[in-house]
């Protein structure tokens, strides 16, 4: 498995803007060949985002589908490129609960 952390700073609402926009996210999320996860985490002043797929290439085509949802759908803030950070999952654990 691979995992994509893309690191949003800019509009502290960023988060609230995608939650609001969850439905189409997850479509064009879920669409991604080997898509197993996507998480959004609202911080202070912004956001972050973590997919999980089965490998690399849908990493990457993850990542630019979030460019261009973005570019497209949140056009009325600034919000500059995010800080990506990519690489192999190495180990996973999780309990049964789920939010």
């Amino acid at each position: 498995m691979y995992t994509v952390i893309r690191h949003y700073t800019g509009p502290a609402n960023l988060a609230d803007e995608l939650k609001a926009r969850s439905k189409d996210i997850e479509t064009l999320i879920s669409g991604v060949p080997g898509f197993i996860n996507y998480y959004l985490i609202k911080t202070g002043n912004g956001a972050v985002t973590v997919t999980v797929c089965d490998d690399r290439a849908g990493c990457d085509e993850s990542t630019k589908r979030a460019a261009s949802f973005i570019r497209e759908n949140l056009k009325n803030l600034e919000i500059p490129a995010p800080q990506i950070i990519t690489g192999e999952l190495a180990f996973k654990t999780s309990s049964k609960t789920s939010v």
